[in-house]
């Protein structure tokens, strides 16, 4: 990756970091209902999704989280190995959850249980900074779910599911060949779907749509 590209991630983080930030609270608690609401047609049980632990302004969706659990979903958090970049999955501890809601930004929750590699995964729902029309995705810039999304190429892969507010999607973000694309995009505007589409965003056929995402971008 070229310093211009690197340089000009770094001041798109910044820019969409403050954008998201700058969303009222009323907004924020509405669009994670709405995110939340359109997610819950892939509650079922014993599938097993990878979620996040949010930090920051990052969207949260502990209701849903809740709700996934009470309907037999096996819930996972991602382990960073010391030294790796490739990205584990540990069993998300049974009360972290209820603690999220109870504060504002607990401590990270420590990490136990069986360690599963994302293959094994259903379901992602990745965290991120920003997004573009084709369904590419800018992260905080560790590379830790690039090499990890990278690792599923020729395996059975999860549904790769990017949540966040609308504000931080833009036309363009700069990518590169070996980028791997998100399979749908939810945020309060709706679910935009890029699976069937080519590199540079043209529409081809696609699977038949989910249930949950009866909302969509235009």
């Amino acid at each position: 990756m070229g310093s211009e590209m690197v340089q000009h991630k770094a001041l798109l983080r910044q820019q969409l970091r403050q954008a998201r930030k700058r969303l009222p609270q009323t907004k924020r608690r509405q669009a994670e209902r709405h995110v939340a609401n359109l997610l819950k047609g892939y509650l079922k049980r014993g599938k097993r999704w990878g979620v996040y632990w949010p930090v920051s302004s990052e969207l949260r969706l502990d209701g849903l989280l809740q709700a996934a659990r009470r309907r037999g979903v096996q819930l996972y958090l991602p382990y960073i190995e010391a030294g790796a970049l490739r990205l584990w999955f540990t069993p998300y501890p049974e009360r972290a959850i209820a603690e999220r809601k109870r504060h504002k930004q607990p401590a990270i929750p420590q990490f136990t249980g069986k360690k599963i590699r994302a293959h094994h995964l259903h379901l992602m729902l990745i965290p991120l900074v920003g997004v573009d029309t084709r369904g590419y995705r800018l992260g905080q810039g560790g590379g830790y779910y690039d090499v990890t999304l990278a690792a599923t190429r020729g395996r059975l892969q999860p549904l790769k599911i990017g949540v966040g507010f609308a504000c931080q999607q833009v036309t363009a973000l700069p990518a590169e060949r070996h980028d791997m694309r998100l399979d749908l995009w939810i945020s309060e505007r709706g679910c935009q779907d890029f699976r069937g589409r080519g590199r540079h965003g043209c529409s081809a056929r696609l699977p038949e749509r989910s249930k949950c995402c009866t909302t969509w971008i235009s």
